[in-house]
């Protein structure tokens, strides 16, 4: 590594979008092989996604947004859309196809686009409005797509607009998901195509009962508060139900107990029928309904518990071409997430099943992990049972149709997608995207209780030099590794913290993705135990690493890992003494029902959950230099949470600084602040644990 250039660091890591621009991602491969659809970016540093094809061993581009939008203003159900989905990128961020992958459809500044794959020009379709989510029929004849909360479809031929279902007042759509589905259900679409094209199932939310939270933008006093409908803890939700809408207009519903199971969790309609998976509000109960078109009757084919919270895996439920059910359950007796075909399990004990990807035919691809750290591609089929498909250590996924498969991996040599033609490499999808000057140097350590930590030293350090201050790098809660052999943008930034002189660890805790009962682990504190985690992982690290200075120990992070930051100085001054908090759910009833409910409960019932998993009411404990973060604009963990802190730790009289960031969300889009956001940190780690900095900087 030349660690001359990590100075340059920061503005590249915001300019690649944390080196996510030029890399192919959403990938489609058709039934037969023989088409592979994906987006990229113009190049390392554009952030302007562009439709591509691969086919006979070549790529050429099927559509770029230069030539085809006319500019108008983003819907906001869009802007919505992207912010739940983490999209980084803009022009064409999403596209749906048919079933032969021989059309594809995007929305592009609220216009509604089609390009073919035979080599003509996109086209234009009629809309009735500013489009969102636009879906073609599985025959390519149509086209659904919602405007102003309404679902509509299109004939691709000639027009024909037909409105299917329009809202009955300004707080319902049609053709939507609500925010806790997209949020933290990650279902993020409202509609979708009966096989024959002749029907949908569409969502409707009603966001009635919802309460009104209101986002203002402090630094442009004449703008109108932002209103929106937040269902946090213990608090109403949203009233969803589905319905089957003929193209004809013929309207059904869909009919099931949505008292006891009010969470759509997840919908598709197959050969088979139309399959969904409704879940209790305490999320302990998970039912797998088949239901009726004609009538709309439901009928149970299974129900899933669990003592704690049934998990919605990924692409679940769903059935093979015989109509066999697939499910990931809970093997309480091996403590194993178990892929089950019709209720039996056909995955061995000890293999974390985390995603189902596809049927074709019998054959199943799915994700699985024997080492929590991994995820690999496996396929499962009757009678030749289980194989893994990939054997690099790193994070795997794939798309496949025929004999066909498009892996998209993560390894410690950084991403890359390759196209495999029965089995074996056949191509790889171009990358544009830049190649950092940093190379992470992980030292992995197997800590107590089955912790996993990545230490992280600078690369010019000399056996002699000193004691290193030490810098905690985690995220630390439900549903993300961090110390896992790929090389992410993550571990690029703790690289780069330890370039600047320090000892950076991240340790993975109790509660980040494992087995079912290490999942479980912080069930009604998701406080004390994420941060004596923390605690046990720096300890295991300075046994091991004596030139560690336990003296001069801070932590950072974001979201969940802003929250353990903070916690960490708040509840153990005697080993942290500094830290960041990005974005921290600072009040655990400020946050939304379906996430917060699942490890706490419901607030009514168990306030001492709530009590144990906030920093509100901590503030009088503040003993160490304490940085919090805060995007204004960010609607998934409100501001609130940061100067609801600041108005407690400054009505106690503890000194800290506070860092608003206008127009942010709860992602930094802005080149500029993300950039100069690592630098303001750097300046306050090195003053507060008074770090030297390193001789090149």
């Amino acid at each position: 590594m030349n660690a001359q250039r990590a100075p340059e660091f920061p503005s590249h890591l915001a300019r690649t979008r944390k080196f996510t621009l030029g890399l192919p991602h959403a990938v489609t491969v058709s039934p037969d092989g023989e088409r592979v659809l994906f987006l990229r970016t113009g190049s390392a540093t554009d952030p302007v996604a562009r439709l591509w094809l691969h086919e006979g061993g070549a790529e050429r581009e099927l559509a770029d947004p230069a030539g085809l939008a006319r500019g108008g203003p983003e819907p906001a159900a869009e802007r919505v859309r992207r912010e739940r989905s983490r999209t980084r990128t803009a022009g064409i961020t999403s596209y749906a196809t048919d079933d032969a992958v021989r059309l594809a459809v995007f929305a592009l500044a609220g216009e509604l686009w089609a390009v073919r794959t035979d080599g003509s020009a996109p086209f234009r379709l009629p809309a009735a409005g500013p489009a969102v989510d636009p879906r073609p029929s599985p025959d390519g004849r149509y086209v659904a797509y919602v405007t102003a909360g309404a679902l509509h479809t299109v004939s691709v031929a000639g027009g024909d607009d037909r409105l299917l279902a329009a809202p009955e007042g300004p707080e319902v759509t049609y053709g939507l998901p609500e925010h806790v589905a997209a949020e933290s259900m990650h279902r993020h679409r409202g509609h979708w195509w009966a096989p024959d094209g002749g029907a949908l199932l569409v969502a409707r939310v009603d966001e009635s009962g919802v309460r009104r939270w209101h986002l203002a933008d402090p630094a442009d006093p004449a703008a109108e508060p932002r209103a929106v409908r937040y269902p946090a803890a213990g608090t109403p939700n949203a009233d969803v139900s589905l319905y089957v809408i003929t193209r004809d207009g013929l309207r059904t519903e869909v009919r099931w107990d949505r008292t006891a199971f009010e969470y759509l969790a997840t919908v598709r309609w197959d050969a088979h029928g139309p399959l969904l998976g409704v879940q209790s509000r305490d999320q302990r109960t998970l039912l797998t309904l088949a239901a009726d078109p004609d009538t709309g009757a439901t009928r149970v084919l299974a129900e899933t518990r669990d003592a704690h919270w049934t998990r919605l895996v990924p692409g679940t439920p769903a059935r093979t071409a015989s109509g066999a059910l697939l499910q990931v359950a809970n093997d309480t007796a091996t403590d194993t997430y178990r892929l089950l075909r019709d209720g039996e399990p056909v995955t061995p004990a000890g293999l974390q099943v985390r995603a189902v990807l596809g049927a074709a035919g019998e054959r199943v691809l799915f994700t699985a992990a024997e080492d929590p750290a991994e995820r690999h591609v496996w396929s499962y089929e009757p009678g030749p049972g289980c194989t893994r498909l990939t054997d690099e250590p790193g994070h795997h996924s794939a798309t496949a149709g025929g004999a066909v498969t498009v892996l998209e991996s993560v390894t410690p040599a950084g991403p890359a997608v390759r196209v495999l033609a029965g089995g074996r490499p056949a191509a790889a999808l171009a990358s544009l995207a830049g190649e950092p000057a940093l190379r992470p140097r992980p030292l992995r350590l197997d800590g107590p209780e089955g912790l996993r930590s990545h230490l992280f030293l600078p690369s010019w350090r000399r056996p002699g030099d000193g004691p290193l201050p030490v810098l905690l790098d985690p995220y630390g809660g439900p549903g993300l590794r961090l110390a896992v052999p790929a090389r992410g943008w993550w571990t690029l930034v703790s690289q780069w913290f330890a370039e600047q002189g320090f000892a950076v660890l991240v340790t993975d805790g109790r509660a980040t993705t494992g087995p079912p009962s290490w999942e479980r682990a912080n069930t009604g504190d998701k406080r004390d135990s994420a941060v004596a985690d923390q605690v046990r992982g720096l300890h295991a690290a300075a046994a091991g690493h004596p030139d560690l200075d336990l003296e001069r120990v801070a932590i950072r992070g974001w979201s969940f890992g802003g929250f353990l930051a903070a916690a960490a100085v708040l509840t153990r001054p005697d080993v942290f003494h500094a830290a960041v908090a990005g974005a921290p759910v600072t009040d655990a009833r400020l946050y939304d029902t379906h996430y917060q409910e699942r490890f706490l409960g419901h607030p009514d019932k168990h306030p001492e959950h709530y009590d144990r998993s906030s920093l509100v009411g901590l503030g009088h404990r503040l003993r160490r230099p304490l940085l919090l973060v805060h995007g204004l604009a960010d609607d998934n963990v409100v501001a609130a949470h940061t100067l609801r802190l600041s108005a407690e730790l400054l009505a106690a009289g503890r000194p800290h600084s506070v860092l608003p960031v206008p127009g942010a969300s709860h992602m930094i889009s802005d080149d500029a602040v993300a950039e100069n956001l690592l630098w303001f940190e750097l300046a306050f780690l090195r003053r507060e644990l008074n770090a030297e900095p390193a001789a090149y900087v």
